[in-house]
């Protein structure tokens, strides 16, 4: 930049940035009406194949969907203009699929079982999402505000996240929900948003303890001793909700987020070895002594056998959804049987939540699945490069938690549908049914957005002079600070007459 503030090429650079951020926010908008149009087309789509005419509903919906999408748009472009051009647009397409799969299998619920449907509610659980997204980004103006309530957010979750083990109901063999009048909420959907930013401000307070090397063993370095209680809480933890609660996925989560967070912070394989052979260690331990632990284990190992004599299964195995959903995947084949001309109703009522991979596989192929994979992939890969750009260690450790734990809640759900781990319960992250996993996945994408504008802001600014602290909030109404007067440049008779002020008789 030369003494006049212009780039080498007579180049103003607060124009470049402006046209930078431009294109970004256009990109983004571009890619939300490509998302809503494709959306759109499979809902006529799934309609002409169910009642050979396209649905009434279909114009509201894409109304809905794409002023949603618009609104959580213009707010990122006012309130995060720096913002990363991705996430919104991979959270839009992921909703709007949901969204079409929802009313899809509400059709055939309701001929084969006379269920009410559910795409209604849905949406309005999405709008909800939304809205909190939008009112993240106002309220919440650089993601280092939240390293103000670090330990009483701890707090707040490690109670919602046992609450259920107490004051939970019983829903198809695991208590993850708390039952508030006509609604039911499921905590942990929150607490997995909660404890990474307690992750995040923990590790990097003390990062450098926990990098200590101990003693080691079979060429492995072991962290210290007294390093290691942090890990064996969390484990404690994780094996409450597992045996207490029945629920298998969320404490696979809580404690993956953990143990992949300190790794990330220390560079330490010895955490992961140690954190795996824990999470084993406390698997084994709860499937031998939890019925319904132990069930979809034993589905798991074979999921066949459920359609042998009651007297020849195995004991625990009462399901035929792990066999019906790979019956779903051979159906669909490559390409699948198209939209609406499946029979994922067959799996019964966990079509909707994690089995809903199953119908992407059925009626899309293995090309479906792969593609919303490969959003998933995507949404992850900007999460982890917001990570790597990112200045301040809270952010880059933040950024890279919420990125671990969609990319372990995908792995836990996608594999046990599949057949490569047993199954968790755990709903796919804006795809599945379900009020409390959509509106804290909104919630997490949010935090995505804030923390890649503080990135992206960061690359804007010279070389050396992006800052790791919390920046001052300012309105665009509030005056900017005073530039720095020019400093003048002093010649040599400058320093000759100072010199003789100083010295007169020399």
């Amino acid at each position: 930049m030369g003494r006049n503030g212009r780039g080498a090429d007579g180049a103003d650079p607060r124009a470049e940035i402006r046209r930078w951020i431009a294109h970004r926010r256009n990109t983004e908008l571009v890619l939300i009406i490509l998302a809503v149009l494709v959306c759109a087309a499979g809902h006529a789509s799934a309609g002409l194949a169910l009642e050979e005419s396209v649905p009434s509903g279909l114009l509201p919906y894409t109304a809905l969907l794409a002023g949603a999408a618009l609104a959580a748009h213009l707010a990122v472009r006012r309130f995060a203009r720096h913002a990363d051009p991705l996430i919104l647009p991979v959270t839009v397409m992921l909703s709007g699929l949901g969204l079409l799969l929802m009313d899809r299998l509400d059709h055939s619920y309701a001929l084969r079982y006379g269920s009410d449907p559910v795409a209604a509610n849905q949406v309005m659980w999405t709008v909800i999402g939304i809205a909190l997204l939008i009112g993240t980004l106002i309220v919440l103006r650089h993601h280092r505000l939240l390293a103000r309530y670090t330990y009483v957010g701890m707090a707040i979750s490690l109670l919602l996240l046992m609450a259920p083990a107490f004051f939970g109901a019983d829903m198809y063999g695991a208590k993850r929900w708390i039952t508030l009048g006509p609604l039911s909420v499921q905590p942990g959907e929150f607490v997995k948003v909660m404890i990474v930013v307690f992750f995040a401000s923990y590790l990097m307070a003390n990062r450098d303890a926990l990098a200590l090397v101990g003693r080691r063993f079979l060429g492995l370095a072991l962290p210290r001793g007294r390093n290691a209680g942090p890990v064996l809480l969390v484990w404690g933890v994780s094996l409450v909700v597992l045996f207490y609660e029945r629920d298998l996925g969320t404490s696979l989560i809580f404690f993956g987020v953990f143990i992949l967070m300190l790794y990330i912070a220390t560079e330490r394989t010895s955490w992961v070895l140690l954190g795996g052979l824990m999470a084993v260690g406390g698997t084994v331990l709860v499937a031998a002594t939890q019925p319904h632990v132990k069930g979809r284990v034993q589905a798991w190992l074979d999921p066949m056998a459920i359609y042998l004599p009651p007297e020849q299964r195995p004991p625990g195995l009462i399901s035929d959804q792990s066999a019906q959903a790979l019956f779903s995947f051979g159906t669909g084949g490559l390409t699948g049987t198209g939209l609406g001309q499946g029979h994922p109703d067959l799996i019964g009522f966990a079509g909707r939540s994690d089995f809903i991979l199953s119908t992407v596989g059925e009626e899309l192929g293995l090309a479906g699945v792969v593609a919303v994979l490969f959003l998933y992939v995507l949404l992850i890969e900007r999460a982890m490069r917001t990570a790597l750009s990112v200045t301040d260690p809270f952010g880059k450790l933040l950024a890279a938690g919420l990125a671990c734990v969609v990319a372990l809640q995908v792995f836990v759900v996608a594999g046990g549908v599949t057949g490569l781990i047993p199954l968790t319960g755990k709903a796919l992250p804006f795809l599945a049914q379900g009020g409390s996993s959509t509106v804290a996945n909104f919630l997490l994408v949010a935090l995505l957005i804030r923390i890649s504008d503080s990135a992206g802001k960061a690359s804007t600014e010279p070389e050396g002079n992006a800052t790791i602290l919390t920046p001052v909030i300012r309105t665009d109404d509030d005056p900017a600070p005073p530039p720095h007067p020019p400093r003048h440049r002093r010649s040599p008779a400058d320093h000759d007459r100072d010199h003789e002020q100083c010295f007169p008789d020399r």
